[in-house]
């Protein structure tokens, strides 16, 4: 064992892009002469021993492939002051002097206890949500979205032959984000997410009794998951307008596939960049993309930012899509 190492470890929900950043922190690591340990199954690993040595090879060709090659979970016995501590304890005893944290703001969170607890730690923003307020873009959001893109695309085919009218759920939690840009994207007639308002007869009927008199005949209605009921919202769109409406959840499959070229990427800067930070003698710092570049600020201060909504393009959006 290297005198001294550091950890990396994917806590909550997995989004495409962690692989390539942990690769990056695995070979950053050893790079900058740490050893490096994989701790599999999120926090939980910390608590149970599930830790792994890791080298060049534990991370060979995996930076294409979706998921996290150390696993996820989520933790309850963490979430105690004698869950931190019990973890603090192991790293102490591994010989851990850092630990890159990789998940949204729930980690972060980890990551400053585990901070206050003595472990240096280092976050780095992977969801497929984009609801970090702290940071512009997160690790998973391009593939999610493309993913999205492509069923969605499909969706419509069979919706234009048939002058159906498809209601549509992404994921994405309370953030609208990826039923904005996704909705963008396909032509969605409107575009329903949590930040914004919006009233049943005048966003969805008005708007498609509209295009039906300039000669439209299928619609996308997007639904963002925070918004939820979009099973119901589809029967009360076919009983109110009679237009066939069908209700599709993309669900999990969001959540899988290859990461993409920006997803890939992105992890890749922002897994070395938290390396970086830990040798330098840096901790409770969370690397973040801000005006397009990569950058970092104390976890604290990124927990309590508000997560702004770009309504400029919803305003667009709406304004294009008819």
């Amino acid at each position: 064992m290297s005198e001294k190492s550091i950890a990396v470890l994917t806590s909550g929900g997995d989004a495409p892009g962690m692989n390539p950043a942990v690769r990056a922190v695995v070979r950053a690591g050893l790079a900058m002469g740490f050893g490096v340990k994989g701790v599999r199954r999120g926090y939980n690993g910390l608590l149970n021993g599930d830790v792994v040595d890791m080298n060049l090879r534990s991370v060979s060709d995996i930076i294409g492939r979706g998921g996290t090659v150390l696993y996820t979970a989520r933790s309850p016995e963490f979430n105690t002051p004698e869950g931190v501590q019990k973890a603090a304890k192991a790293c102490q005893e591994m010989g851990v002097v850092g630990v890159v944290v990789i998940g949204g703001d729930g980690s972060f969170r980890g990551a400053r206890d585990l901070t206050a607890a003595g472990i240096p730690c280092i976050g780095i923003p992977g969801t497929i949500d984009n609801d970090i307020a702290s940071s512009e873009y997160t690790i998973g959001f391009d593939t999610a979205m493309n993913t999205a893109l492509e069923m969605i695309d499909r969706i419509r085919d069979t919706a234009e032959s048939h002058d159906r009218c498809s209601v549509v759920e992404v994921m994405g939690r309370r953030c609208g984000d990826l039923a904005l840009q996704v909705g963008v994207a396909v032509g969605a007639t409107t575009i329903l997410v949590p930040e914004v308002p919006w009233d049943f007869r005048r966003d969805i009927i008005g708007r498609m009794q509209f295009a039906l008199k300039t000669g439209k005949h299928h619609f996308i209605i997007m639904v963002a998951e925070g918004v939820g009921g979009t099973e119901e919202l589809a029967k009360h769109i076919e009983w109110t307008t009679d237009i066939e409406t069908r209700a599709t959840i993309l669900g999990h499959v969001q959540r899988g596939g290859s990461p993409t070229l920006r997803d890939r990427v992105v992890a890749s800067e922002m897994g070395y960049r938290a390396v970086k930070l830990l040798q330098e003698g840096h901790s409770n710092r969370v690397v973040v993309m801000q005006g397009g570049k990569i950058v970092d600020m104390d976890i604290t201060e990124a927990l309590e930012m508000k997560r702004p909504f770009n309504m400029e393009l919803y305003r667009i959006a709406h304004e294009i899509s008819i």
